[in-house]
């Protein structure tokens, strides 16, 4: 079972949901890079449960320790690894799972492909593993940050069928984390909580849309042919828990135009070649193009209900289970800062692999 992801700025993710703890190491970090455990932390309590009434009630302080790669406050240009430690787990929750598969969960695809499975919170199908992702995010945003000024900012677009209007401008972290469902629009938002809400006093879930923007990204990052960002943009969005659908610029709807309203006419602005529009969303042939990157995820209902499902057991009977434990009604407002973190760990990938082609990377030293 393979658990790495990247080529140049490579992570490897360990750990379970009601293991000890969740832990990740970076291989390929730059060395004097500034970093301290806050600046994981900022981005781990993003994630954390047990933030809102409309998330898990599951308390974890998600704590991180960094174990290696950082000395006197700087990246080394060796291995980091970091870990956090479980410490509100309630395996006993999911006694009756160890028998019986949950609907739309991993259960009997880990079981039959393994033939054994951690069926205490899902073991390592839990979404607990991003963790491991959005502390190696947030090293990878910070590198970003400091060596080509780019700027990621994931929102809720929609929960269930209430949507936020499509003409947002670039939101700011502050406009998002403004409410719990991380919506930059205050009135979409207070929709969104009550539809989360009417749905968990039910039993039952929803799911929705993240949008995710990117700007000051440089022209050139990407390839042409397997490796196209757009590419390695979905495969890292659509290997996270619950997602079911990636879309970049135009998407879907992009379908319902003709080529000629559809193409982003070029034109020059203040000396540099520009787009007029941006239905590519940011990228062509596989390569930025210097305007924003725009893509959105969809991600399902959570599985696990408190209604009664039909299901089968492992002995291969009939049976039905109504799933115990703490869930939360939607994922989508939580999984925002794991959206950006994957998105920084594939952008700052492809601009080390970009600078090696090229012989030019950016410097973490501030300007004079």
């Amino acid at each position: 079972m393979s658990s790495i992801f990247g080529t140049l700025f490579r992570i490897s993710s360990w750990g379970e949901s009601h293991g000890k703890g969740i832990g990740v190491v970076i291989d390929g970090c730059p060395p004097l890079l500034p970093l301290s455990e806050a600046d994981i932390q900022q981005a781990l309590d993003r994630r954390r449960p047990g933030q809102s009434s409309i998330t898990t009630p599951r308390k974890e302080k998600d704590g991180v320790q960094i174990l290696s790669g950082v000395f006197e406050g700087e990246t080394t240009g060796t291995p980091i690894s970091m870990a956090v430690f479980n410490e509100d787990q309630r395996s006993s929750d999911y006694g009756e799972m160890k028998e019986k598969f949950r609907p739309s969960h991993a259960d009997f695809t880990y079981q039959e492909k393994y033939g054994i499975r951690d069926y205490a919170g899902g073991g390592r199908s839990s979404a607990r593993e991003t963790i491991a992702r959005v502390a190696a995010g947030a090293v990878a945003e910070k590198i970003l940050q400091l060596s080509n000024g780019v700027q990621i900012s994931a929102f809720v677009r929609s929960i269930h069928d209430v949507d936020a209007p499509a003409d947002l401008p670039f939101p700011s972290r502050g406009s998002v984390e403004a409410n719990p469902v991380r919506c930059p629009h205050p009135e979409a938002a207070e929709r969104m909580i009550a539809r989360i809400k009417e749905v968990r006093d039910k039993g039952d879930s929803v799911g929705g849309v993240i949008e995710c923007r990117v700007k000051g990204l440089p022209v050139g990052w990407g390839s042409p042919v397997f490796d196209r960002l757009e590419a390695d943009l979905a495969k890292a969005m659509l290997s996270l828990p619950a997602t079911k659908g990636f879309e970049v610029g135009s998407g879907f709807s992009g379908t319902l135009l003709k080529g000629s309203e559809h193409n982003d006419p070029f034109e020059m602005q203040d000396g540099v070649v520009r787009t007029s529009s941006n239905r590519s969303g940011g990228v062509q042939g596989g390569i930025s193009n210097g305007e924003e990157i725009v893509f959105r995820v969809a991600f399902k209902p959570t599985a696990t209900v408190r209604k009664n499902q039909k299901t089968v057991s492992r002995s291969g009977e009939d049976t039905e289970l109504a799933a115990k434990g703490r869930h939360d009604p939607c994922v989508v407002p939580r999984a925002v800062p794991i959206v950006e973190a994957m998105t920084a760990l594939v952008l700052v990938d492809h601009a080390m692999r970009h600078h090696a082609q090229t012989a030019t990377f950016g410097s973490f030293a501030p300007e004079e």
